[in-house]
């Protein structure tokens, strides 16, 4: 199933051709290089890319020289939509398969995928777990399998969608093609992760790094639900340009779109509990340019690429970094420069510790899932499992079995049939197997500390996200970030008067006591405060009124 350049007797030249006439390239980027190397030598590949750096051609420059289909896997509509049009101003044959087609239009489709050839092909995961559209590719299966937003197949993502574990079993029924998987940003965690889910040969890990050099993070703290209100305004009516403000509930994004709509603001709005065809319409207000202002939850982002978009605020915090990383690089795609910004009220992270209170499976569940599956027959469909089990909804019931397939209680074959497994001395028991998405809640809850940590951090912005997410290297700061510009410790200058001279003889200093996270501190000319974080020889402290403030280790002592 394999095609590597040579044997498509594609030179590099041919490549070199049709980046110029027909996707208008004069030259492919070091990280594309490598990327579309790797696909056509018929690896197994995870690109990690940053937002706006080409992570598309890197499927469409193969699937115009591999021999049959290439199919992307994305998991939003929209973004499928948008990338057929693209397509095919360019020439390139492509399709869609999904459930916001006509009769007409899928069966046109479908007769279009049944020809073969070389076209590219969107579906969605479930789309792609259907055992209808698997026989519609069997004939002739795709010469690669494309997992657009490939961070949704981890449990450790910040945007796990069950579908997604569907992924490895319908590779195996399509005689397992090569695949490659794009995301933005993958921790180490989510990394080896999605090479076990996608049951990888071999994973050649390409990451070219997440810096983006255009974008200017900061943080503006306030004390209270008007004060960010208040902050909000001012922001839109001082930065030019089109942009996205991002709120953590619906009430919360209704709330501001109608204020700033009372207040004649070119304003539309996003969320989850819109009408899908309201949903549509107000995206393509945002993204025509006939709305300047789009108030979002985090329903709206995935594959959203408007170039132009000049600035990202967040009027709460994200639950993580990966998700403020995400969705805050929506901005400056065209590479200009382009804010970044993020209110923090500390009542806000109330918000977030509701949403991270989800239903994982229990033991008991998971031996619930057993006992039902034992009564059908040996080999068994989801949908005589989920009939048997009224209780659980389609999306819990594919993690509690995403559990027993790690467990190596049950397997999948190629039909997408699922079959038990007789239990060994080394199989986990139900409790094990339920501990571990306890352990993804205290994961969760230790990602959005981490959150909240780089909200009240003194330190370059760029350097937080770049070590959380291991890309640090020797990077020491942006320059361009609030915390760059005008660090904390300098932000309220001590006056050398209220530090007597040292005598000329001074003996050496003593060494400074040792400050812990949740100590009591004092600082010259301000109150006792906590200490919430400690980074090196910066200290950051909350003063009472919710006033955090970054010093150096030196001026600080206990209280």
């Amino acid at each position: 199933m394999q095609a590597t350049a040579n044997q498509s007797g594609k030179s590099g030249k041919h490549i070199q051709r049709l980046l110029r006439t027909v996707f208008g390239v004069t030259r492919l980027r070091a990280g594309q290089q490598d990327v579309i190397d790797s696909v056509l030598a018929g690896r197994d590949t995870l690109a990690i890319m940053p937002t706006g750096s080409g992570k598309s051609l890197c499927y469409q420059l193969p699937a115009a020289l591999l021999p049959g289909a290439t199919l992307v896997v994305s998991p939003l509509i929209s973004l499928m939509k948008d990338q057929l049009e693209k397509l095919h101003e360019l020439g390139i044959t492509a399709v869609q398969l999904n459930s916001s087609l006509s009769r007409t239009e899928e069966d046109e489709a479908i007769a279009r995928i049944s020809q073969g050839g070389r076209l590219i092909i969107f579906c969605t995961p479930e789309r792609l777990a259907s055992p209808d559209f698997l026989s519609l590719l069997a004939s002739a299966p795709p010469s690669l399998v494309v997992i657009d937003e490939a961070h949704c197949i981890s449990q450790w993502g910040h945007d796990f969608r069950p579908a997604y574990l569907e992924i490895a079993a319908a590779l195996r029924a399509l005689g397992r093609p090569p695949v490659l998987a794009l995301t933005a940003t993958a921790t180490g965690e989510v990394i080896d992760d999605i090479d076990t889910q996608l049951e990888a040969r071999k994973l050649q890990v390409i990451n070219t790094g997440i810096y983006r050099a255009n974008l200017r993070y900061r943080v503006i703290q306030v004390t209270n639900a008007g004060e960010k209100q208040d902050e909000v305004l001012r922001l839109l009516r001082e930065t030019a340009g089109v942009g996205i403000v991002y709120a953590a509930t619906v009430k919360a994004v209704e709330d501001l779109a109608a204020r700033l709509a009372e207040l004649g603001e070119s304003v539309t709005c996003y969320h989850g509990k819109l009408a899908a065809r309201e949903r549509k319409h107000n995206q393509d207000l945002f993204m025509n340019g006939e709305r300047r202002i789009m108030v979002a939850t985090n329903a709206f982002g995935m594959g959203i690429d408007k170039p132009d978009t000049r600035f990202v605020i967040h009027l709460q915090v994200p639950a993580n970094l990966e998700a403020y990383y995400q969705e805050s690089g929506r901005a400056g795609r065209d590479g200009l420069p382009a804010d970044c910004t993020l209110l923090y009220f500390q009542e806000d992270k109330r918000v977030q510790q509701f949403f991270l209170a989800k239903h994982y499976p229990t033991a008991e569940e998971v031996a619930a899932i057993v006992a039902a599956a034992q009564t059908l027959p040996a080999t068994f469909a989801f949908a005589a499992l989920a009939s048997s089990l009224p209780e659980f909804s389609d999306g819990h019931l594919k993690v509690c079995l995403k559990l027993l397939k790690d467990g190596k209680l049950l397997r999948q074959d190629r039909k997408l049939g699922y079959r038990l497994t007789a239990p060994s001395s080394a199989t986990p028991s139900y409790a094990q197997l339920a501990q571990i998405y306890v352990d993804k809640q205290e994961r969760d809850k230790q990602a959005l500390e981490q959150m909240v940590a780089y909200a009240q951090s003194g330190l370059c912005r760029w350097k937080l996200l770049l070590d959380y997410f291991g890309d640090a290297g020797d990077f020491e700061r942006c320059c361009t970030c609030d915390n760059c510009l005008s660090p904390p410790a300098l932000a309220a200058p001590i006056s050398l008067d209220e530090f007597p001279p040292a005598p000329a003889e001074a003996p050496p200093p003593a060494p400074a006591p040792q400050i812990a996270v949740g100590s009591r501190v004092r600082v010259p000319r301000y109150q006792i405060g906590t200490v919430l974080s400690v980074a090196g020889d910066q200290v950051t402290i909350a003063f009472p009124e919710n006033t955090t403030r970054t010093f150096m280790a030196e001026f600080v002592v206990p209280a």
